[in-house]
């Protein structure tokens, strides 16, 4: 159940505002849709990786032989064989093609094989001889800042120390009544995207590569990969092939590479595919993380400072590290007006699996820190935890710990009394035993079940931040076809799931009131349109394909009103025809006004210029918007089994402007769920060793159907001033608030600190004699 708060009006047909059916949905469902995993050519051979079993070691020698002499096998390459540069990465080039001297985490690519099927591939993977000389892991982030600790890599193991001052903290301690401190832990979440990492390179006849390949950012890929092939940009063509999910998980590098060397070095079509153990290791995860805050306040609630140390495990190489550890301590004191601060942000190499972005990019962790502790205080105060939230919810103009005050609409506190004022859920007598935690595992029958609620509130920046120039290319054409007009939409905007082809056709058919749209395939012979990432793409693409279309629109307008002896400004376009605004009568057809030609208009679309903080205070206007939601969670609770069942997940969120409102309610409930998921289930477990326990969807845990509860959703259409249409991001803020509402409703239930997720049975369950 939706409710939508607007006074926009909601426009009829496919436009903006209309809930436009997604052309892949009904082919997804029936399985007809092509995944890059169904990609196929004549003469194509298969490629695999061989990975390093170890986390930590150096490389003696590396011996092929055995794997050529196998049947069927085209090549086996090593690092000797990359054409170009040795290593590629989103922020630093420290990651290599494939293994030179030595091995940093569990699953590094070693050596390639290409053979005439994927058995023959795997069998012939397992014959490559490597001789390691094992080294300690370094598998503790803590551990890793020690000055005697091991280095991953030349220089130190801190990637990254973000330094956030703000206020006057020895004031600030004199003006506090009460503080709380807590320390929490995240674990390390998986994208566990269902479509594991695939791509289809041919070789191109000017000796160049056309690479197919599911991605969140064709031009970011390209820019890694043409060094490495030692080709030019131009040379490397990449197209977005079908995207079976993402969540960050798709934004570093994966078969790339090494499918394109083989093409290139075979003069073959080479097709790599990733099972889902390797999908494990082939991909970037969440970072987990280690904090500590600190909240002082008066005793009336009123927040008065915060003091955060984060330590974000970043694994074996940069990746977005950097980037992940500043949106993290941005958003230390969520979604709260606090004068004083002193956050310190620390982001570490380890021999664990490399982390990067997901869904929420650092801000779910500070996330959970921060609104775990508010229920702290809010306990320590003897205050309800809703009411202390409303007390001290930002507003317009409220100073971030940056220093940057908000611009915008900030309705924190018309997302909480949408909370508070919806019903609870009534609890449920001699309950089907599906309702109950455990389910039909039959392992309770209602004794020692607890209820409790909780609240949470995420904030997180939309967009590029900290100066990077955010863009987005699209080139629009409209031309006559069967006597038709037909609007034809290119961008390298990339389809995860979230639905922007749909959105570029609805931004079509509102501006240039064509009903025939049809959007190209994303590829790298337009212009950059950035990542699917930072819940930026519809804004920033939407802005694109608006510019093109507006100035399409012009030459329209102008056309006719030459034509029938109108002024411009009172003509507008709908429904294939030229409109006069004051009868609402058409004057001409759009077919008719653009005759043989085509009109096309590329535009380049960026949103307003930030700027980076100063590595000293972290002081700047570094964010362009914001976007904002809440959570209530009621859950039960067998506090003797320590089994919970979220019984409702109510969320509150300002979208700005709901572009397509089915899909935006997709959108919330599928960041809601991944947000169940860190924190109840899901978590990569790596032993001492730097070795992966559970890669696999037996053992690491991701939600089911009969794990999401009721999700009544309220929509709010707060128009931001700033993007097309007044919308805004909604992706990654359900993630933010969703763990830490189920994790105070735990402790809610129990009375317990809780201060890890995910949660595990053993965490809640108490000793049924104190518990009476």
């Amino acid at each position: 159940m939706t409710t939508l708060v607007s006074a926009a009006q909601t426009q009829e047909g496919k436009g903006v505002g209309s809930s436009a059916l997604r052309p892949d949905g009904a082919l997804k469902v029936t399985g007809e849709f092509a995944y890059s995993s169904d990609l196929w050519i004549a003469g194509m051979v298969w490629a695999t990786t061989v990975r390093s079993p170890h986390a930590a070691a150096r490389i003696r020698s590396i011996d092929v032989s055995k794997a050529l002499a196998v049947d069927g096998v085209h090549a086996v390459l090593t690092h000797e064989d990359v054409p170009g540069a040795k290593t590629y990465g989103m922020k630093v080039a420290d990651q290599p093609v494939l293994a030179i001297d030595q091995v940093r985490y569990q699953g590094e690519p070693v050596a390639l094989v290409a053979a005439d099927d994927p058995e023959t591939a795997r069998r012939a993977a397992e014959l490559v001889e490597v001789d390691y000389d094992l080294m300690e892991p370094v598998t503790d982030a803590e551990r890793a800042l020690d000055p005697d600790t091991r280095w991953i890599h030349d220089g130190a193991n801190l990637v990254r120390h973000v330094k956030i001052r703000h206020g006057d903290m020895e004031k600030a301690r004199a003006q506090a009544e009460v503080v709380v401190v807590g320390d929490y832990e995240v674990g390390m979440q998986d994208q566990a995207f269902l479509g594991p990492e695939s791509g289809l390179a041919v070789p191109a006849p000017d000796g160049g590569v056309e690479l197919y390949v599911s991605s969140q950012w064709l031009h970011k890929d390209l820019e890694q990969l043409a060094p490495c092939l030692a080709l030019p940009p131009e040379q490397v063509r990449l197209t977005m092939a079908g995207v079976g999910g993402a969540f960050g998980g798709r934004e570093d590098l994966s078969v790339h590479v090494h499918a394109c060397m083989l093409a290139l070095h075979l003069g073959k079509p080479v097709k790599m595919m990733y099972n889902r153990y390797e999908s494990f290791f082939g991909h970037v995860h969440r970072h987990p993380a280690k904090m500590h805050y600190e909240h002082g306040a008066t005793r009336d609630g009123k927040l008065v400072y915060v003091k955060a140390r984060l330590v974000l495990d970043g694994g074996a190489y940069t990746s977005t590290s950097p980037v992940v550890i500043a949106n993290a301590s941005y958003f230390v004191a969520g979604a709260y007006a606090v004068e004083h601060a002193e956050i310190d942000g620390l982001a570490v190499y380890s021999n664990n699996p490399p982390c990067g972005a997901m869904r929420g990019f650092g801000a779910v962790q500070s996330a959970y820190g921060c609104e775990s502790n508010m229920d702290k205080l809010a306990r320590a105060l003897g205050m309800d935890p809703l009411e202390l939230r409303l007390k001290n919810a930002m507003t317009t103009g409220t100073v971030l710990p940056t220093g940057q005050p908000v611009d915008g609409p900030v309705p924190v506190r018309e997302l909480l009394d949408a909370l508070k004022a919806r019903p609870l859920p009534e609890s449920e007598l001699n309950r089907d035993l599906r309702t109950l935690p455990g389910g039909v595992g039959n392992t309770t029958h209602g004794e020692g079940i607890r209820r409790g609620v909780g609240y949470a509130v995420g904030v997180k920046a939309t967009g590029y931040s900290g100066g990077v120039d955010d863009i987005s290319t699209a080139r629009v054409t409209l031309s006559v076809a069967a006597g038709e007009p037909v609007v034809s939409i290119h961008t390298a905007a990339a389809e995860c799931g979230q639905g922007i082809t749909t959105v570029q056709s609805q931004i079509a058919t509102t501006e240039l009131g064509v009903t025939r749209v049809v959007v190209l395939p994303a590829d790298t012979r337009i212009g950059d349109a950035g990542s699917a990432s930072a819940s930026r793409m519809t804004w920033m693409s939407s802005g694109a394909v608006q510019g093109a279309c507006r100035e399409i629109t012009r030459e329209l307008l102008s056309r006719a009103a030459a034509a029938t002896g109108r002024n411009a400004s009172t003509l507008a376009l709908r429904d294939n025809a030229i409109l006069d605004i004051v009868s609402n009568e058409p004057v001409a057809s759009i077919a008719d006004t653009v005759g043989g030609d085509t009109l096309e208009r590329v535009y380049e679309y960026h949103h307003r210029p930030t700027q980076g903080i100063d590595p000293e205070r972290g002081q700047g206007n570094a964010h362009v918007a914001f976007s904002f939601c809440a959570h209530r969670a009621v859950v039960d609770v067998d506090i003797e089994l320590g089994l919970v069942r979220v019984v409702e997940l109510a969320v509150a969120q300002d979208v700005g402007k709901a572009m397509n409102p089915m899909a935006v309610e997709g959108q919330i409930e599928g960041g809601s769920v991944q947000g169940l998921g860190l924190a109840l289930m899901e978590e990569i477990v790596v032993d001492s060793l730097g070795k992966v326990r559970n890669p696999s969807f037996t053992d690491y845990l991701i939600p089911t159907i009969l794990d999401v509860p009721p999700m009544p959703i309220t929509l709010f259409e707060f128009a931001h001033p700033d993007s097309p249409y007044g919308l805004n991001g909604v992706g990654e803020p359900p993630t933010l608030s969703s763990t830490p509402a189920i994790l105070n409703a735990l402790r809610d239930a129990t009375g317990l600190d809780l201060p890890r997720i995910p949660v595990r049975p053993d965490d809640i369950a108490l000793d049924p004699v104190k518990a009476s």
